[in-house]
């Protein structure tokens, strides 16, 4: 497929509630989207850096430089055989993986499109739906949280993950174990911790969490392997995997005993599918994390966690969860059995709600 021209359109999309992590407290999301063209037909991708750089250096404004000045223009008016190619296309590029993987989404919906094959079964997906969970963000008291996680246990989800951050972890996950005795529960703390003040989270080991998520700082490894030793609960990396070099390294030293995928980080469908196939020959086990995606990505990622490997449910979530209006006419529902269906139509499986699209637009470029 020769790719004639892309547009790329940064959009800021107001969430149904505020959400708030160790890193920062957001009412709005912030990503790009983009749409590839070839043959009479548009592949969408979505870039899920966000406004800020709490959780990645990236950001919408780096993407927006990097998409606009490297990566599109390393494709533009090239066959490509495959959309994994991409990453070949770019190796000049050094980092930079969420730009990267806005872009390789928008040629794996292409190529599902020319192909008339859809993501899942292109990337091998043996599951028809996925099971999901739900972040909670920190709330205003441990009391508080109880009721938001109450709320959300009323809505289907079975499995929940709470975020943490010193001076709010213990209390808050105890009083939502001791009103949940039953329940899936996880934390995250997105890298709030130090190796010193990660003993504070000892007293978790007596709460039968399934993990505890990116204790410690982003980039990581070898501190996460003194802490695993020191914990019951299984520590599960997420910022700090950013390649299977990493995944790799990660297993070898100890670091963690469960990996996060996100495409997003890791540069796309490409590599997170080997970081599964690294972790599933291992018996690791991995999920699919949520970055508040719009349709387009929860697609992919609904696509991606129907692999073999994702046995733990991912944060994936209804569109409801994050969103009033999406920017894709498909709206994904919480099934009964705490899992949303994944698309079956070829490509993404999604199709843009154009008036959508442009009521969220802040700027958008056309490159050919």
């Amino acid at each position: 497929m020769k790719i004639e021209r892309v547009n790329l359109y940064h959009l800021r999309m107001p969430l149904v509630s505020a959400f708030e992590t160790s890193f920062g407290r957001i009412q709005s999301r912030d990503c790009i989207l983009l749409e590839a063209f070839t043959d009479g037909l548009v592949g969408y991708g979505e870039c899920a850096a966000d406004r800020d750089p709490g959780y990645s250096y990236e950001t919408t404004g780096t993407a927006w430089h990097i998409l606009e000045e490297f990566i599109v223009p390393a494709v533009l008016g090239l066959e490509l055989t495959h959309p994994s190619e991409l990453h070949r296309r770019v190796a000049h590029v050094r980092g930079h993986a969420m730009a990267k993987a806005g872009l390789e989404l928008a040629l794996w919906d292409l190529w599902g499109k020319l192909e008339g094959n859809s993501l899942r079964a292109m990337l091998g997906g043996q599951r028809g739906s996925v099971e999901v969970g739900v972040s909670v963000g920190l709330q205003s008291s441990p009391q508080r949280l109880v009721e938001v996680v109450n709320e959300y246990l009323e809505q289907g989800y079975q499995r929940i993950k709470i975020k943490i951050k010193p001076g709010r972890d213990i209390k808050d996950a105890q009083a939502v174990r001791r009103a949940f005795p039953d329940i899936r529960l996880q934390v995250d703390a997105n890298s709030a911790y130090t190796l010193e003040t990660a003993t504070a989270l000892k007293p978790l080991d007596m709460l039968d969490l399934l993990l505890i998520e990116q204790p410690l700082s982003e980039d990581d490894l070898w501190d996460h392997s003194r802490l695993q030793t020191q914990l019951l609960t299984s520590l599960c990396l997420d910022e700090s995997i950013l390649s299977v070099r990493h995944a790799r390294q990660a297993l070898e030293m100890g670091a963690c005993r469960v990996i996060n995928i996100k495409p997003g980080r890791v540069g796309g469908l490409t590599m997170a599918h080997a970081i599964h196939d690294l972790c599933h020959s291992q018996s690791i086990p991995v999920w699919c994390g949520g970055m508040l995606e719009t349709g387009v990505g929860r697609a992919a990622n609904l696509a991606l966690a129907s692999l073999a490997g994702f046995t733990l449910p991912g944060d994936i979530s209804a569109s409801d969860r994050y969103y009033k209006v999406d920017i894709t006419h498909q709206r994904f529902a919480l099934n009964p059995d705490s899992t949303i269906t994944v698309p079956t139509e070829p490509g993404l499986g999604v199709s843009i709600d154009h008036s959508a699209l442009k009521s969220f637009t802040i700027k958008n470029l056309t490159l050919s």
